[in-house]
Protein backbone atom coordinates (compact mmCIF):
# COMPACT_ATOMS: atom_id res chain seq x y z
CA UNK A 1 0.00 0.00 0.00
CA UNK A 2 1.18 3.17 -0.62
CA UNK A 3 1.42 5.69 2.41
CA UNK A 4 -0.90 8.04 0.94
CA UNK A 5 -2.07 8.91 4.84
CA UNK A 6 -0.72 11.71 7.26
CA UNK A 7 -0.46 12.09 10.64
CA UNK A 8 -1.21 15.86 11.73
CA UNK A 9 2.58 15.80 12.88
CA UNK A 10 3.89 15.03 9.22
CA UNK A 11 5.35 18.24 8.36
CA UNK A 12 7.64 18.34 12.07
CA UNK A 13 8.54 14.50 10.86
CA UNK A 14 10.16 15.40 7.96
CA UNK A 15 11.62 19.04 9.19
CA UNK A 16 13.37 16.85 11.80
CA UNK A 17 14.31 13.88 9.33
CA UNK A 18 12.40 11.22 9.59
CA UNK A 19 12.61 7.60 7.75
CA UNK A 20 9.58 6.35 6.96
CA UNK A 21 7.65 3.11 6.63
CA UNK A 22 4.26 2.10 6.32
CA UNK A 23 2.04 1.71 9.05
CA UNK A 24 -1.57 1.10 7.99
CA UNK A 25 -1.19 3.21 4.77
CA UNK A 26 0.11 6.15 7.47
CA UNK A 27 3.93 7.16 6.06
CA UNK A 28 4.90 7.00 9.38
CA UNK A 29 7.92 7.33 11.35
CA UNK A 30 10.29 4.47 11.92
CA UNK A 31 13.49 6.74 13.31
CA UNK A 32 14.61 9.87 13.74
CA UNK A 33 18.08 9.69 13.99
CA UNK A 34 19.17 5.91 15.84
CA UNK A 35 16.63 3.63 17.24
CA UNK A 36 19.19 3.11 20.29
CA UNK A 37 19.37 7.21 20.64
CA UNK A 38 15.61 6.98 20.89
CA UNK A 39 15.36 3.99 22.93
CA UNK A 40 17.88 5.71 25.52
CA UNK A 41 15.85 9.00 25.68
CA UNK A 42 12.51 6.88 26.65
CA UNK A 43 14.67 5.03 29.32
CA UNK A 44 16.70 8.13 30.73
CA UNK A 45 15.36 11.23 29.43
CA UNK A 46 11.98 11.85 27.74
CA UNK A 47 10.91 10.50 24.57
CA UNK A 48 7.97 11.53 22.23
CA UNK A 49 5.87 9.36 20.16
CA UNK A 50 2.76 10.17 17.34
CA UNK A 51 0.33 7.10 17.20
CA UNK A 52 -2.02 9.07 15.20
CA UNK A 53 -3.67 5.88 13.63
CA UNK A 54 -4.39 4.30 17.02
CA UNK A 55 -8.05 5.05 16.57
CA UNK A 56 -11.19 5.04 20.31
CA UNK A 57 -13.78 2.26 19.92
CA UNK A 58 -16.49 4.00 21.85
CA UNK A 59 -19.23 1.70 23.97
CA UNK A 60 -21.92 3.74 25.45
CA UNK A 61 -25.77 3.26 26.58
CA UNK A 62 -27.43 1.95 29.32
CA UNK A 63 -26.03 -1.56 29.07
CA UNK A 64 -22.60 -0.70 28.04
CA UNK A 65 -21.53 -1.96 31.66
CA UNK A 66 -23.07 -5.07 31.01
CA UNK A 67 -22.39 -5.20 27.56
CA UNK A 68 -18.73 -5.01 27.92
CA UNK A 69 -18.96 -7.78 31.07
CA UNK A 70 -19.97 -9.92 28.52
CA UNK A 71 -17.09 -9.84 25.92
CA UNK A 72 -13.90 -8.67 27.39
CA UNK A 73 -12.06 -11.27 30.16
CA UNK A 74 -11.26 -8.38 32.68
CA UNK A 75 -14.05 -7.24 35.16
CA UNK A 76 -15.55 -3.89 33.05
CA UNK A 77 -18.17 -3.88 35.93
CA UNK A 78 -15.86 -3.49 38.38
CA UNK A 79 -13.33 -1.06 36.46
CA UNK A 80 -13.87 2.61 38.55
CA UNK A 81 -14.78 6.38 36.39
CA UNK A 82 -10.99 7.46 35.32
CA UNK A 83 -9.69 4.03 35.57
CA UNK A 84 -8.22 1.97 32.58
CA UNK A 85 -7.44 -1.83 32.37
CA UNK A 86 -5.90 -4.06 30.03
CA UNK A 87 -8.17 -6.69 28.63
CA UNK A 88 -9.03 -9.27 25.93
CA UNK A 89 -11.80 -9.81 23.51
CA UNK A 90 -11.81 -13.55 22.94
CA UNK A 91 -14.10 -15.65 20.40
CA UNK A 92 -16.00 -19.08 21.62
CA UNK A 93 -12.58 -21.26 21.57
CA UNK A 94 -10.78 -18.82 23.93
CA UNK A 95 -8.96 -17.55 20.88
CA UNK A 96 -7.97 -13.26 21.18
CA UNK A 97 -9.70 -11.39 18.58
CA UNK A 98 -7.53 -8.33 20.25
CA UNK A 99 -5.87 -7.63 23.24
CA UNK A 100 -6.64 -3.57 23.93
CA UNK A 101 -6.96 -1.31 26.83
CA UNK A 102 -10.17 -0.01 27.92
CA UNK A 103 -11.30 3.64 29.85
CA UNK A 104 -14.45 4.05 32.20
CA UNK A 105 -15.13 7.81 30.38
CA UNK A 106 -18.42 7.68 32.63
CA UNK A 107 -20.81 4.82 33.91
CA UNK A 108 -22.45 4.68 30.86
CA UNK A 109 -19.71 4.91 28.33
CA UNK A 110 -16.32 3.63 27.82
CA UNK A 111 -13.52 3.80 25.11
CA UNK A 112 -11.44 0.76 23.87
CA UNK A 113 -7.77 1.16 22.43
CA UNK A 114 -7.61 -1.86 20.05
CA UNK A 115 -4.21 -2.61 18.03
CA UNK A 116 -4.79 -0.69 15.37
CA UNK A 117 -4.59 -3.46 12.62
CA UNK A 118 -7.64 -5.05 14.30
CA UNK A 119 -9.87 -2.26 14.15
CA UNK A 120 -12.22 -3.66 11.65
CA UNK A 121 -12.60 -7.12 13.92
CA UNK A 122 -12.65 -5.60 17.39
CA UNK A 123 -15.65 -3.50 15.87
CA UNK A 124 -17.53 -6.72 14.26
CA UNK A 125 -17.39 -8.94 17.31
CA UNK A 126 -18.68 -6.30 19.25
CA UNK A 127 -21.53 -5.48 16.85
CA UNK A 128 -22.30 -9.17 16.46
CA UNK A 129 -22.57 -9.18 20.23
CA UNK A 130 -24.77 -6.11 21.00
CA UNK A 131 -28.01 -7.58 19.44
CA UNK A 132 -31.20 -6.45 22.31
CA UNK A 133 -28.61 -4.52 24.52
CA UNK A 134 -29.05 -0.48 24.50
CA UNK A 135 -25.23 -0.25 23.42
CA UNK A 136 -23.91 2.28 20.75
CA UNK A 137 -20.86 1.05 19.57
CA UNK A 138 -18.93 4.28 17.55
CA UNK A 139 -15.84 3.92 15.96
CA UNK A 140 -14.65 7.59 16.50
CA UNK A 141 -11.76 7.31 13.89
CA UNK A 142 -9.19 10.14 13.55
CA UNK A 143 -10.94 13.10 14.74
CA UNK A 144 -8.24 13.11 18.12
CA UNK A 145 -4.60 13.52 17.67
CA UNK A 146 -2.82 11.64 19.93
CA UNK A 147 0.61 12.05 21.50
CA UNK A 148 2.84 9.52 23.83
CA UNK A 149 5.16 11.29 26.17
CA UNK A 150 7.30 8.60 27.93
CA UNK A 151 10.34 8.52 30.08
CA UNK A 152 11.74 9.85 34.03
CA UNK A 153 11.21 13.11 32.98
CA UNK A 154 7.79 13.13 31.33
CA UNK A 155 5.99 13.99 34.48
CA UNK A 156 8.46 17.57 34.80
CA UNK A 157 7.92 18.33 31.37
CA UNK A 158 3.85 18.18 31.42
CA UNK A 159 4.14 19.78 34.72
CA UNK A 160 4.84 23.28 32.68
CA UNK A 161 1.99 22.48 30.81
CA UNK A 162 -0.99 21.64 33.00
CA UNK A 163 -2.16 22.53 36.55
CA UNK A 164 -3.81 19.44 36.75
CA UNK A 165 -2.14 17.15 40.14
CA UNK A 166 0.41 14.85 38.33
CA UNK A 167 1.53 12.64 41.58
CA UNK A 168 1.09 9.28 41.47
CA UNK A 169 -1.01 9.65 43.94
CA UNK A 170 -3.54 12.04 42.19
CA UNK A 171 -3.45 10.10 39.05
CA UNK A 172 -1.84 6.14 39.16
CA UNK A 173 -0.44 3.86 36.88
CA UNK A 174 -3.47 3.01 34.36
CA UNK A 175 -5.90 6.10 35.54
CA UNK A 176 -7.01 9.60 33.49
CA UNK A 177 -8.05 12.71 33.89
CA UNK A 178 -9.36 15.45 32.18
CA UNK A 179 -7.38 18.55 32.20
CA UNK A 180 -6.49 21.49 29.99
CA UNK A 181 -2.92 20.86 28.72
CA UNK A 182 -0.64 23.77 26.83
CA UNK A 183 -3.79 25.49 27.09
CA UNK A 184 -5.84 23.19 25.38
CA UNK A 185 -9.41 22.46 27.23
CA UNK A 186 -10.36 18.95 27.80
CA UNK A 187 -7.36 17.09 26.99
CA UNK A 188 -7.54 12.93 28.17
CA UNK A 189 -4.09 12.88 30.21
CA UNK A 190 -3.81 9.34 31.26
CA UNK A 191 -0.59 7.25 33.12
CA UNK A 192 -0.56 4.96 30.42
CA UNK A 193 1.96 3.84 27.89
CA UNK A 194 4.23 1.38 25.69
CA UNK A 195 7.57 2.16 26.87
CA UNK A 196 7.67 0.69 30.55
CA UNK A 197 8.77 3.85 32.01
CA UNK A 198 6.86 6.40 33.69
CA UNK A 199 4.44 7.99 31.64
CA UNK A 200 1.52 9.95 29.56
CA UNK A 201 -0.55 9.60 26.74
CA UNK A 202 -2.76 12.72 25.73
CA UNK A 203 -5.56 12.88 23.33
CA UNK A 204 -6.92 16.21 21.95
CA UNK A 205 -8.95 17.47 19.05
CA UNK A 206 -6.89 16.95 16.04
CA UNK A 207 -6.89 20.86 15.23
CA UNK A 208 -4.73 21.70 17.95
CA UNK A 209 -2.04 19.12 17.01
CA UNK A 210 1.06 21.23 15.75
CA UNK A 211 -0.02 24.01 18.76
CA UNK A 212 0.39 20.58 21.40
CA UNK A 213 3.50 19.28 19.81
CA UNK A 214 4.94 23.00 20.02
CA UNK A 215 4.70 23.01 23.45
CA UNK A 216 5.81 20.15 24.17
CA UNK A 217 8.95 20.17 22.91
CA UNK A 218 9.36 23.89 24.46
CA UNK A 219 8.73 22.22 27.63
CA UNK A 220 10.87 19.80 27.13
CA UNK A 221 13.84 21.46 25.41
CA UNK A 222 16.17 21.27 28.70
CA UNK A 223 15.17 18.17 29.77
CA UNK A 224 16.24 16.17 26.95
CA UNK A 225 13.02 15.40 24.84
CA UNK A 226 13.38 13.40 21.77
CA UNK A 227 10.95 12.71 18.94
CA UNK A 228 10.78 8.68 19.00
CA UNK A 229 9.69 6.51 16.14
CA UNK A 230 8.62 3.02 15.91
CA UNK A 231 11.69 1.63 16.21
CA UNK A 232 12.38 2.95 19.34
CA UNK A 233 8.72 1.95 20.68
CA UNK A 234 9.45 -1.98 19.38
CA UNK A 235 13.05 -2.05 21.28
CA UNK A 236 11.12 -0.61 24.57
CA UNK A 237 8.31 -3.06 24.37
CA UNK A 238 10.59 -5.95 24.04
CA UNK A 239 13.00 -5.05 27.12
CA UNK A 240 9.01 -5.44 28.93
CA UNK A 241 8.08 -8.22 27.59
CA UNK A 242 4.91 -6.81 25.86
CA UNK A 243 3.44 -8.60 23.22
CA UNK A 244 2.46 -7.18 19.60
CA UNK A 245 -0.86 -8.63 18.40
CA UNK A 246 -0.46 -10.05 14.56
CA UNK A 247 3.03 -11.08 15.66
CA UNK A 248 2.87 -12.55 19.34
CA UNK A 249 -0.75 -13.20 19.52
CA UNK A 250 -3.55 -13.91 16.90
CA UNK A 251 -6.71 -15.40 16.94
CA UNK A 252 -5.13 -18.83 17.73
CA UNK A 253 -3.76 -17.73 20.99
CA UNK A 254 -5.65 -17.75 24.24
CA UNK A 255 -4.51 -15.28 27.15
CA UNK A 256 -3.62 -18.02 29.57
CA UNK A 257 -1.00 -19.41 26.55
CA UNK A 258 -0.10 -15.78 26.17
CA UNK A 259 0.71 -14.89 29.86
CA UNK A 260 -2.20 -12.62 30.65
CA UNK A 261 -3.75 -15.37 32.73
CA UNK A 262 -3.78 -12.40 34.63
CA UNK A 263 -6.40 -10.01 33.29
CA UNK A 264 -8.98 -13.21 32.76
CA UNK A 265 -11.34 -12.97 35.86
CA UNK A 266 -12.81 -16.40 35.79
CA UNK A 267 -15.02 -15.41 38.79
CA UNK A 268 -17.74 -13.20 36.96
CA UNK A 269 -20.77 -14.45 34.95
CA UNK A 270 -20.11 -15.95 30.88
CA UNK A 271 -18.17 -14.06 28.88
CA UNK A 272 -17.20 -14.57 25.47
CA UNK A 273 -14.70 -17.81 25.55
CA UNK A 274 -15.04 -18.05 29.16
CA UNK A 275 -15.54 -22.05 28.69
CA UNK A 276 -12.69 -22.68 26.58
CA UNK A 277 -10.43 -20.91 28.89
CA UNK A 278 -11.78 -22.67 32.03
CA UNK A 279 -11.17 -25.99 30.42
CA UNK A 280 -7.74 -24.61 29.10
CA UNK A 281 -6.91 -23.58 32.63
CA UNK A 282 -7.71 -27.11 34.21
CA UNK A 283 -6.13 -29.37 31.62
CA UNK A 284 -3.06 -26.29 31.27
CA UNK A 285 -1.66 -24.42 28.32
CA UNK A 286 0.06 -26.96 25.97
CA UNK A 287 2.38 -23.71 25.00
CA UNK A 288 3.72 -20.46 27.10
CA UNK A 289 5.22 -17.74 25.84
CA UNK A 290 8.78 -16.58 26.63
CA UNK A 291 11.32 -14.39 26.64
CA UNK A 292 14.64 -15.24 25.31
CA UNK A 293 17.75 -13.63 25.98
CA UNK A 294 20.81 -13.07 23.86
CA UNK A 295 24.39 -12.42 25.27
CA UNK A 296 24.93 -9.63 23.08
CA UNK A 297 23.40 -7.24 20.89
CA UNK A 298 25.13 -8.77 17.71
CA UNK A 299 22.29 -11.50 16.93
CA UNK A 300 18.56 -10.63 16.45
CA UNK A 301 17.00 -13.53 15.34
CA UNK A 302 14.47 -13.39 12.41
CA UNK A 303 10.73 -13.70 13.18
CA UNK A 304 10.36 -17.65 12.89
CA UNK A 305 13.45 -18.55 13.34
CA UNK A 306 13.31 -21.83 15.25
CA UNK A 307 14.00 -22.47 18.99
CA UNK A 308 15.89 -25.55 19.43
CA UNK A 309 16.48 -28.06 22.85
CA UNK A 310 19.10 -30.27 22.70
CA UNK A 311 18.40 -30.05 18.93
CA UNK A 312 14.95 -30.59 18.72
CA UNK A 313 12.60 -28.00 17.68
CA UNK A 314 10.57 -26.70 20.38
CA UNK A 315 9.39 -23.64 19.07
CA UNK A 316 9.34 -20.26 16.54
CA UNK A 317 10.51 -16.78 17.57
CA UNK A 318 7.49 -14.38 17.15
CA UNK A 319 9.23 -11.57 17.18
CA UNK A 320 12.83 -10.28 18.15
CA UNK A 321 14.67 -6.63 19.10
CA UNK A 322 17.70 -5.40 20.19
CA UNK A 323 17.13 -4.41 23.99
CA UNK A 324 19.38 -1.36 24.18
CA UNK A 325 18.97 -0.80 28.04
CA UNK A 326 20.29 -4.28 28.75
CA UNK A 327 22.74 -4.99 26.54
CA UNK A 328 21.02 -7.67 24.91
CA UNK A 329 19.02 -8.84 21.56
CA UNK A 330 15.76 -10.34 22.70
CA UNK A 331 12.48 -12.66 21.38
CA UNK A 332 9.59 -13.72 22.13
CA UNK A 333 8.40 -16.89 21.14
CA UNK A 334 6.05 -20.18 22.59
CA UNK A 335 7.73 -23.19 23.94
CA UNK A 336 6.05 -26.13 25.96
CA UNK A 337 5.85 -25.87 29.39
CA UNK A 338 8.28 -28.71 30.07
CA UNK A 339 10.82 -26.15 28.53
CA UNK A 340 8.88 -22.72 30.03
CA UNK A 341 11.39 -22.85 32.70
CA UNK A 342 13.46 -19.59 33.80
CA UNK A 343 17.41 -19.92 32.49
CA UNK A 344 16.33 -22.97 30.10
CA UNK A 345 18.79 -22.92 27.42
CA UNK A 346 18.24 -22.40 24.09
CA UNK A 347 19.69 -22.49 20.60
CA UNK A 348 18.01 -20.22 18.33
CA UNK A 349 18.93 -20.81 14.61
CA UNK A 350 19.31 -17.74 12.02
CA UNK A 351 20.37 -16.89 8.57
CA UNK A 352 23.85 -16.48 9.33
CA UNK A 353 24.21 -19.39 11.81
CA UNK A 354 22.65 -20.39 15.88
CA UNK A 355 23.29 -18.60 19.05
CA UNK A 356 22.81 -20.06 22.36
CA UNK A 357 20.03 -18.05 24.24
CA UNK A 358 18.50 -17.84 27.69
CA UNK A 359 14.41 -18.25 28.74
CA UNK A 360 13.43 -15.68 31.36
CA UNK A 361 9.78 -15.71 32.04
CA UNK A 362 9.16 -12.31 33.82
CA UNK A 363 10.43 -8.83 31.86
CA UNK A 364 14.03 -8.62 31.53
CA UNK A 365 13.96 -4.89 32.51
CA UNK A 366 12.35 -3.83 35.67
CA UNK A 367 10.27 -7.15 36.17
CA UNK A 368 8.37 -5.57 38.93
CA UNK A 369 7.48 -2.75 37.02
CA UNK A 370 8.41 0.17 39.30
CA UNK A 371 9.33 2.43 37.07
CA UNK A 372 5.72 3.08 35.27
CA UNK A 373 4.11 3.38 38.93
CA UNK A 374 6.61 5.80 40.05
Amino acid sequence: MDMIRRSPYHHKFVEQGATFVDRLGFAAPMVFTSVADEHRAAREAVGVFDVYYQIAVEVAGGDAEAFLQGVVVADAAGLPVHRAMYTSLCNEAGGMIDDLTCFRMSPQRYWLFPTPSRVDAVLAALTAAQSGQAVVVTNLGYRNAYLSIQGPHSRRLLGALTNADLSTAALPYFSFTMAKVADVPETLLSRTGYSGELGYELFYPVEYAEHVWDRVFEAGAALGVRACGLGALRSLRLEKRYLLFGLDANETTTPLEAGLSWTVKFDKPGFAGKEALVRQKAAGPSRRIVLIEFPTLDFVPPIGAPILVNGTEVGKVTSADCGYTVGKALALGYVPPTHAQEGQEVVVAGPEGALAGKIHLRAIYDPDGVRVRT
